[in-house]
């Protein structure tokens, strides 16, 4: 677009010249030191990250899929350091990891089938199983309760959440209630109103109605119809999936959806992963989205393990 040039241009020209040679922010402030791209999670052969958490003051937490390990560091520093050590209270493999509206650090155990609760210094608070045989996936929390994937039984348990703990874990929505028939729920996340749920066994989004349970699939516009994932972030109507588009091909791709969560329009795709990095949970940083290198397609890979700047997208 050609733009006309008005005496208020002209105006502005010379301060704009200005701006363009002051000194870098860096210049200016000695102490000013840019984020890491990349950070060091692990160096514990085959501690194999899988969840990730981001918090609004900069803390990072990652599990370990392999050893029930779970990380923490600050976006600011490299290396993460262990906040829980692996196996700590029977918790010996690790996937979704968030923290609740009162700061309290939440755990898929995986195949332990129980999902954790830890106060800020790593002080175990409460545990709460689920049928044995579950795999305890990944969560999300609404105002008064936790909603957690079981990519074993391919269903949903939920549990009440306040500021007093957390109830016990019961089945929400079971397998026969969900079609298409699921066969690996993953990622999930809420719109206060919807659940929204990834299943990858045939790449497809449920929408979860949190009043009645109804169960639809989001109708999906571009990249031939496909949205699934392993890790979703919701921002508004902005979703975010780690997709495996095949062929050892690792995107996160970005979604918009309508108001009411039945259907979304794929925008853009991230630029692929480096091969073998096998990206599973995506989260935000400021202006920039992390995802974690778990290298399950190579496990149980090689140290380092890391997370890294999802790179094309934020």
């Amino acid at each position: 677009m050609i733009r006309r040039r008005t005496a208020a241009t002209v105006l502005l020209a010379a301060p704009l010249i200005a701006a363009t040679i002051q000194p870098s922010a860096q210049a200016q402030h000695p102490q000013y030191h840019p984020r890491p791209t990349t950070y060091v999670v692990s160096t514990t052969p085959g501690d194999t990250p899988e969840g990730i958490e981001v918090t609004r003051n900069g803390t990072i937490y990652v599990t370990s899929v392999g050893t029930g390990a779970v990380y923490r560091g600050t976006v600011r520093n490299p290396t993460l350091k262990p906040f829980l050590p692996a196996g700590s209270d029977g918790l010996t493999s690790a996937t979704g990891v968030h923290v609740d509206h009162w700061g309290r650090v939440l755990v898929a155990g995986a195949s332990t089938s129980k999902l954790y609760m830890y106060d800020a210094r790593g002080r175990l608070l409460a545990i709460r199983p689920a049928a044995e045989g579950s795999f305890l996936n990944d969560f999300t929390f609404t105002k008064d309760a936790v909603y957690v994937t079981d990519s074993a039984h391919n269903q949903i348990w939920r549990a009440s959440l306040t500021r007093d703990g957390i109830g016990r874990l019961k089945p929400w929505l079971t397998r026969d209630k969900i079609l298409p028939k699921p066969y690996f729920l993953n990622g999930i996340v809420n719109d206060g109103r919807n659940l929204l749920v990834g299943e990858q066994g045939q790449n497809v989004t449920y929408r979860v109605d949190l009043r009645t349970k109804a169960v639809s699939t989001v109708e999906i516009t571009g990249a031939n119809g496909i949205l699934s994932g392993d890790g979703y972030l919701l921002e508004g109507r902005r979703l975010y999936a780690v997709y495996n588009a095949g062929g050892g091909k690792y995107v996160t791709r970005l979604a918009f959806l309508n108001v009411d969560s039945t259907q979304a329009h794929v925008l853009e795709d991230s630029l692929p992963a480096a091969t073998n990095s096998t990206p599973t949970t995506v989260a935000r940083d400021r202006n920039r989205l992390l995802w974690v290198n778990s290298q399950l397609d190579a496990a149980p890979g090689t140290p380092p393990y890391t997370v890294s700047v999802v790179p094309g997208l934020s």
